[in-house]
């Protein structure tokens, strides 16, 4: 039978899987962004489909970093003046040539830290971000399934170019649970993806305080005096960081 109670124990190994084994991981994952953090950088943060989500999660959310950017292939609408209509196309991700289309709509520095999130890890504008990032000097870090990018067809994986690499745990296809007359249901990436981000950003705080540095953390907007403390902060990085999707 499928139903929630088959689905627990998938997600809480999953969980575990991810706390326990992708420890090391998040740890030097966190020491990039850091470094790069420390040193006046953004964090930027891409990811297509389902992938953007979590993405979303290290973006202008309470709790969260501040000096995070969300690139996504959105922007060719937002800020380059592509027709919506255009970018419908789910399959849009495996287009070449998009990936450099966001990189020069957004205002990236070389001290910048990159995490690129993406289960399969083998889509064009995936890889095409990545390889950017790596040969302009930027450190990578990725959130991909292990399992999944080992079964992709591709000359280049994103798990080949990153510094860093975190597995969601995912299975290849990602749902993980199989149905009788064919095919499978029941998700892993995303829970674990922004499992991934939250540890991520703990590491990072935790970094900020063991140096005796206040973290430059995002206050809910729904609280006293949090448009004013977000504003303060966000001052420093003007363009350089886009708050997540509205």
């Amino acid at each position: 039978m499928i139903d929630q109670s088959a689905y627990a124990p998938i997600a809480r190994a999953a969980v575990e899987r991810l706390l326990t084994e992708e420890r090391d991981a998040i740890e030097r994952a966190g020491a990039l962004v850091f470094d790069s953090l420390r040193a006046d950088g953004v964090l930027q943060a891409f990811g297509t489909g389902h992938s953007r989500s979590v993405a979303l999660e290290l973006t202008g959310r309470a709790g969260g970093l501040v000096p995070v950017n969300q690139l996504g292939l959105r922007d060719l609408a937002y800020y380059g003046g592509t027709a919506p209509r255009d970018l419908l196309d789910p399959k849009i991700e495996r287009e070449p040539g998009l990936a450099e289309r966001v990189w020069e709509l957004a205002h990236i520095r070389p001290g910048d830290v990159f995490v690129i999130i993406s289960n399969s890890g083998g889509n064009a504008a995936i890889v095409e971000m990545a390889r950017l990032a790596v040969r302009r000097g930027h450190g990578l870090i990725a959130i991909t399934s292990r399992a999944h990018t080992a079964e992709v067809a591709v000359e280049e994986r994103l798990a080949d170019l990153a510094h860093v690499v975190i597995d969601n745990g995912a299975p290849y296809g990602d749902a993980a649970m199989a149905l009788p007359g064919g095919g499978t249901t029941g998700g892993v990436s995303t829970l674990t993806g922004v499992l991934a981000a939250q540890l991520l950003v703990a590491e990072v705080v935790g970094r900020f305080l063991a140096a005796g540095e206040q973290p430059p953390v995002f206050q809910s907007a729904n609280t006293p005096g949090g448009d004013a403390h977000n504003a303060r902060l966000l001052e420093r990085y003007g363009p350089r960081v886009r708050l997540g999707d509205a």
